[in-house]
């Protein structure tokens, strides 16, 4: 088969080398346009182009999905079956141009926690275990009927980041197994069934939605903050600044009122609606990440709460 690849972020990296490792022709990559980033606002390739440089495979960059120009590009390769991994949503005459259809991975067990951020969501709401997808691309986003699913779990203090690595690389074999299915005529396709309590959704991730409220439950906050961890990351205010906390323990001890704090041999512990979190790794506005314990070192004047 000839197969184009959509993807830009390192989570799509590894489905593509697999691909590839695997025997699987893929004869074009399309990924996002060069972007400046970091201090120095220094142009950077994506992590997909890179990936798609070191195997010499041609790479087309739209930066309008719907041009004539690219959809004559892509065209031109003559594709059987496209596979999309962290792409943005792709128009219907992209989609529905190989003869084979386009494939989608997303991070969920679907219908569940459709949306931007499934892995951030799955945490963020308690979940003990999520899954991978793979599914045929359609009208509405993350819709489509579904190939294969697997289904992994999530650790108690697993936060974001470690869920993704682990489903960057079990969605590689994912999809290889899929495209394996597509390619000898095996594959079986169901549709997506919707409940009164179902979909989980997973709305893209703001500045805004990750504001910590000290009045939740504390479990609830560890989830939370966690579920954010080790990006966007889980935000507070100390003194008008904005504090981030990527990572905190749970305690017993229910004396404090919520966002109140309390400091106790260099350990720094905050109130909510029920017992108090310690707090573990934190960054003030303008400062880089560190141990708490550090951090409480460098402070003069501890506030009585946080949030202000």
């Amino acid at each position: 088969m000839r197969i184009i690849f959509f993807g830009t972020p390192p989570f799509s990296v590894p489905s593509l080398n697999l691909l590839v490792k695997s025997g699987y022709r893929v004869v074009a990559v399309v990924t996002s346009l060069d972007k400046p980033a970091g201090r120095g606002l220094k142009t950077q390739k994506s992590a997909v182009k890179r990936a798609a440089e070191d195997l010499n495979i041609p790479i087309l960059q739209p930066k309008n999905l719907k041009s004539k120009e690219f959809i004559n590009s892509l065209s031109s390769f003559n594709a059987d079956l496209q596979v999309v991994i962290a792409f943005r949503m792709l128009p219907e005459v992209v989609w529905n141009m190989p003869k084979l259809g386009t494939i989608n991975l997303h991070a969920s067990m679907l219908p569940d926690y459709r949306g931007a951020a499934p892995i951030n969501w799955a945490i963020i709401n308690g979940e003990v275990k999520t899954g991978l997808s793979t599914f045929k691309l359609k009208h509405k986003i993350d819709t489509g009927d579904i190939l294969l699913q697997q289904e992994i779990s999530i650790g108690s203090e697993m936060n974001a980041g470690e869920l993704h690595n682990l489903m960057m690389e079990d969605g590689a074999k994912l999809i290889c197994q899929t495209v394996d299915c597509i390619d000898q005529g095996t594959a079986t396709f169901k549709k997506q069934t919707l409940t009164l309590d179902n979909p989980k959704i997973a709305p893209k991730i703001t500045k805004a939605n990750c504001e910590i409220n000290w009045k939740n439950p504390s479990f609830k906050i560890f989830n939370f903050i966690r579920g954010l961890s080790p990006y966007p990351c889980a935000w507070t205010k100390w003194e008008g600044k904005t504090f981030k906390i990527k990572k905190v323990q749970t305690t017993e001890e229910n004396q404090l009122e919520p966002g109140e704090i309390y400091v106790y041999e260099n350990k720094l512990f905050v109130g909510t609606k029920d017992f108090a979190l310690q707090l573990l790794e934190v960054q003030l506005e303008g400062k880089k990440i560190m141990p708490c314990e550090d951090f409480l070192r460098g402070i003069k004047q501890i506030p009585k709460l946080l949030g202000l």
